[in-house]
């Protein structure tokens, strides 16, 4: 359950940093306040996922589900540039990911 936990962390993540874009500055209060309230469910499941995952492998995978997340919605929604560079960046976050949750009990 610890992983399921994390995952959705992750996604979350993923809301709150563009919902934070999208907050223009916390200027938006509509945008302003799924932010706050994604942040607040991200960090509390993270820590609930944590009770049961070594804590470099929860945060490397929570930043990484954040990164590579946030580079896709980038990419896909705000329609900023894809480049072979970055995509290999986040094909290396991806290979940390996988080699972090193979290297977890």
């Amino acid at each position: 359950m610890a992983w399921v936990y994390l995952l959705v962390a992750g996604v979350l993540e993923v809301v709150w940093a563009f919902t934070m874009k999208q907050s223009n500055g916390f200027t938006n209060i509509k945008y302003s306040a799924i932010t706050l309230v994604a942040m607040i469910a991200s960090f509390g499941l993270l820590s609930v996922a944590m009770r049961s995952l070594p804590l470099g492998t929860a945060y490397t995978i929570w930043t990484g589900i954040g990164a590579v997340g946030a580079f896709i919605v980038g990419i896909t929604v705000l329609g900023e540039a894809l480049t072979p560079m970055r995509v290999v960046a986040a094909l290396l976050i991806v290979s940390g990911l996988v080699l972090m949750k193979l290297s977890s009990s």
